[in-house]
């Protein structure tokens, strides 16, 4: 079989009924049932059930989000038994990823990843921070363009715009407070940015008005024990394959407000001679991602049965 990577996709894949396809996959119900047990309500029928205003809050997002990647990795694994020679994820995805090396069981990740976005959502009220996707400019530009309207908001308290998801190499999400960002905006697309996109978030994630809840989540990280890593997890703060337990919780700690290093998380993959990456989780939102990247990256999606098989079949020549 040849060498593959997994990566698990962050906030914006939810839907719901995400997982209604896997049906009664035995997998699938027993990480459902991990992660209701450990929050203390059924995740499952959120899932399913929705509504849609209730999964997009951020502290459902997050958890649903991570059980939804565990539980496709969980069915691969099962079917399988083919562990991928590393993993990576996109912001909350480390944590499925994290999952998925051994180091933090469903159990200890899915309170965590509730107690992290409530942490976010307590550091900026909603509607004071804002985040925007800027596409067909170079990151350069956008760091030169955010730090040319920090300097106009120079000496404003909290008012601060940043560049923090390098996605591939012409989108790059920034985030800030709301003028900051909308004044970035303008700059941005008088600097030749194809289009500036307000997202529909609740907070300015990975801007540094993320620290206070990152102090928190440093608080909560220092009791939970990690486990040996078990696969290669590439983080997004780094760009690192971290072993050392205070060194990870480190990098998670910063995470939080700090950028997401998307593209040279995937660079570094095929740096390791990995090829070929499968976005595990619902949608497709990162392999979009790869090619644009890296032309010669071959990305595959798992996100239900069909495409389990298909992967199954790919790798195996047997469905």
């Amino acid at each position: 079989m040849q060498a593959f990577a997994f990566v698990f996709p962050g906030q914006g894949s939810q839907s719901v009924g995400m997982l209604d396809a896997w049906g009664d996959h035995p997998v699938v119900l027993e990480a459902l049932q991990e992660a209701s047990e450990a929050l203390g309500e059924d995740v499952a029928r959120l899932i399913k059930d929705g509504p849609k205003e209730d999964l997009a809050l951020t502290t459902n997002t997050q958890p649903v989000m991570l059980v939804a990647g565990v539980a496709a990795y969980r069915a691969w694994m099962a079917e399988t038994g083919a562990a991928p020679s590393a993993v990576a994820g996109h912001s909350l995805g480390e944590y499925s990823a994290l999952v998925a090396a051994g180091v933090l069981t469903l159990a200890q990740a899915a309170p965590l990843v509730r107690f992290r976005a409530q942490a976010m959502q307590d550091a900026v009220p909603v509607g004071v921070g804002a985040m925007a996707a800027i596409l067909g400019l170079d990151a350069a530009k956008v760091i030169e363009g955010c730090a040319e309207v920090a300097n106009e908001f120079a000496g404003v308290a909290d008012e601060v715009v940043e560049a923090v998801n390098f996605n591939d190499p012409l989108q790059t999400v920034i985030a800030g407070s709301k003028d900051a960002v909308d004044r970035a905006c303008v700059v941005l697309k008088a600097k030749g940015a194809k289009r500036a996109l307000p997202l529909p978030v609740s907070a300015p994630f990975h801007s540094s008005l993320m620290k206070p809840a990152a102090i928190r989540l440093r608080e909560r990280l220092q009791a939970i024990e990690f486990l040996p890593t078990q696969i290669p997890l590439i983080n997004n703060m780094d760009v690192a394959v971290e072993l050392d337990p205070d060194r990870m919780r480190d990098a998670l700690y910063r995470q939080a407000f700090g950028p997401v290093r998307w593209v040279e998380c995937i660079r570094a993959l095929k740096a390791r001679g990995l090829s070929t990456v499968v976005e595990c989780g619902p949608g497709k939102v990162l392999l979009g991602t790869f090619k644009r990247i890296d032309p010669e990256l071959t990305g595959i999606a798992l996100s239900d049965p069909a495409s389990l098989a298909e992967l199954k079949n790919l790798f195996t020549g047997a469905a």
